[in-house]
């Protein structure tokens, strides 16, 4: 898919059920927030500490170089400032534990960030429960010969207002050049066939795919390149915000 850097590995403050994430080789690794905890308890030394620190529980990090220490106040969470930090150094490529379960606007929120990563022409993986959830815009994922059980799902869904061109093969229900959008629900609970590839793709548009971790992560592809960033880093509190106690100017 691509070399180790080109990875970035995010410690996020979740739910990580028991599993134990892998860091690659190489990878650039990030402790988002409470995910210092969970990077410390597994001896892992993150490149970058970011967040608020709301959600830590152990010590605080060290003001240092390695340390960004943002405003509770801020627009973006701290996963957003997480792969932007990552995207800076040079990582296409996001590897993403403790961002699934636990509070469900914070899954949401995950799941929406890895559509933007998509849009952008770059890939990531959240991990977690036995589970993995990706997004892929204009562009392919193809997964290699398994052997996933019977009854354990992979499931594609349109982040975009609509998607068009989009393929299923080597599948328990394969589907070719079908439509979908984002209130229509019609590639939920599909399957792998033992022993057989599979393809998942989507000639415009934004799919959300979520499939078992013991299936083989796909190699990635586009159908043309993509332009621009993630944006800088939201180190102010938002403009957006209203302050308490004052009362609307009169006209």
């Amino acid at each position: 898919m691509t070399n180790n850097f080109d990875t970035c590995v995010i410690f996020a403050a979740g739910e990580y059920y028991g599993e134990t994430p892998i860091v690659p080789a190489g990878s650039f690794v990030i402790a988002a927030d409470g995910g210092l905890d969970h990077a410390r308890a597994l001896d892992v030394m993150p490149d970058v500490v970011v967040g608020d620190f709301d959600s830590i529980t152990g010590k605080r990090p060290t003001p240092d170089e390695r340390t960004v220490e943002l405003p509770p106040e801020k627009d973006d969470p701290d996963l957003l400032s997480a792969l932007k930090i990552g995207w800076f150094h040079g990582a296409r490529l996001f590897h993403i534990y403790g961002a699934l379960g636990g509070r469900i606007d914070h899954t949401i929120s995950n799941i929406q960030l890895m559509a933007l990563l998509a849009n952008h022409g770059a890939i990531g993986f959240l991990h977690g429960n036995d589970s993995i959830v990706t997004a892929i815009c204009d562009g392919d994922l193809d997964f290699a010969a398994n052997d996933v059980k019977p009854g354990r799902m992979i499931s594609v869904f349109s982040h975009s207002n609509t998607s068009v061109g989009v393929c299923e093969k080597g599948l328990k229900y394969e589907i070719s050049d079908a439509l979908m959008t984002s209130t229509k629900v019609n590639g939920v609970s599909n399957e792998f066939r033992h022993g057989l590839p599979a393809h998942v793709g989507v000639t415009q548009g934004t799919l959300i795919v979520t499939f078992p971790a013991e299936a083989p992560l796909p190699q990635v592809s586009w159908h043309h390149a993509f332009k621009g960033d993630l944006g800088p880093l939201d180190t102010q509190i938002s403009s957006a915000l209203v302050e308490r106690g004052l009362k609307p100017h009169a006209a």
